[in-house]
Formats: C-alpha cells, sequence, structure tokens
C-alpha cells in the first residue's frame, strides 16, 4: 500500500525535484525483456560510447530511485550516490541499498536525504513517477531498438526543452515541466 503523505510530499514541496533520467530509443524502448541479463532484468539494447560516464557526472552526489529489476541490471549501488530500490518483496535487502516498497515511500525517504532525487528506472517506476516529475534527461537515441520495455508516452505540450547535447550517437535532451 502506498503511503499518500510521502507522495503529497513530492509533489508538492518546492524543494522536492523529481528528475527522470532514462536512454529511451526512436521507438520508446528502453530495455529487452527477451534478452535478459542478471538476475532476469531486461538487457538495454544499444552501447553508447561516453553515455554512461556522463549518467555518472548528472548523477553524482544525488538519490538514485529505481525499480529492482534496474538494480539487478547494475549489481551494486553506484558510488556517489545513494541507491533507493524500489521492491515489493520484503525480505529483498542489499548491502548499500535502502529498500523502500512503493514509490510513494522510496520519494518520501528521498526527500529526506540530500542531494537531487533521479528516478532510473524500470518502465513502472517511471511510469508512475512521470506526474510527479518537474524535469526528465532524456538520452534520445536515433534507432528503432529491439525490445518491449518502453518509456512512457508524455504530452510533449507540457514540457519546454531547456538543453540538448549532440553527440556522435545520441542527443542529451533536459525537459522541464512547463509552469515549472
Amino acid at each position: 500500500m502506498s503511503d499518500p503523505a510521502a507522495s503529497d510530499v513530492a509533489a508538492t514541496d518546492p524543494g522536492v525535484r523529481v528528475t527522470l533520467i532514462a536512454a529511451v530509443a526512436s521507438n520508446g524502448v528502453i530495455g529487452n525483456s527477451a534478452a535478459r541479463i542478471g538476475a532476469g532484468a531486461p538487457a538495454i539494447p544499444w552501447r553508447l560510447p561516453g553515455e554512461l560516464a556522463e549518467f555518472k557526472a548528472i548523477t553524482m552526489g544525488g538519490v538514485l530511485v529505481m525499480g529492482r529489476a534496474t538494480y539487478d541490471t547494475i549489481g551494486r549501488p553506484l558510488p556517489g550516490r545513494t541507491t533507493i530500490v524500489v521492491t515489493r518483496d520484503p525480505a529483498w535487502a542489499a548491502d548499500g541499498v535502502e529498500v523502500a516498497h512503493s514509490l510513494d515511500a522510496a520519494l518520501g525517504l528521498a526527500a529526506t536525504m540530500p542531494g537531487r532525487t533521479f528516478v532510473a528506472g524500470g518502465a513502472q517506476l517511471y511510469e508512475q513517477a512521470l506526474a510527479l516529475a518537474s524535469e526528465q534527461i532524456l538520452t534520445m537515441v536515433p534507432l528503432d531498438a529491439d525490445g518491449d520495455v518502453l518509456y512512457p508516452a508524455y504530452d510533449p505540450g507540457q514540457w519546454v526543452e531547456t538543453e540538448r547535447e549532440r553527440r556522435e550517437a545520441y542527443d542529451r535532451v533536459w525537459l522541464r515541466r512547463a509552469g515549472h
């Protein structure tokens, strides 16, 4: 069961900024469950030179909120960031990781921690967090990737592009919710 107070804090406190960060193919794909890795997590269907280093630089010092399957693709907490894993499994634990049992609880916990809050996957958490997000940082990958794990559709009229960095294999795009 979600904690309504936690989501109210994340949705209304101007000091709490939720940023979605993802790499997204032209066709919306963010993963391929047919090509599972690790503990059965969907594989990312591309390799982008330099993209992970940029992800690290952007998220350093922040709080990463991610689902358990996303965590499983990484396999460890990322240095220099606090990791909160959202899982329905009450027995799940990992060293160096905070655990929450809903997105609302994770965002409530993140609100008590220093640093910017990033939702870093997977598809279900992106879908749930989209309405709360004030910003998206998207690596736009110009290909129709094989995969069945999709980034949620969003109304482009509700978002303003504030920055775009062009790379050889992708664009990094910053979107801010209109009116924020």
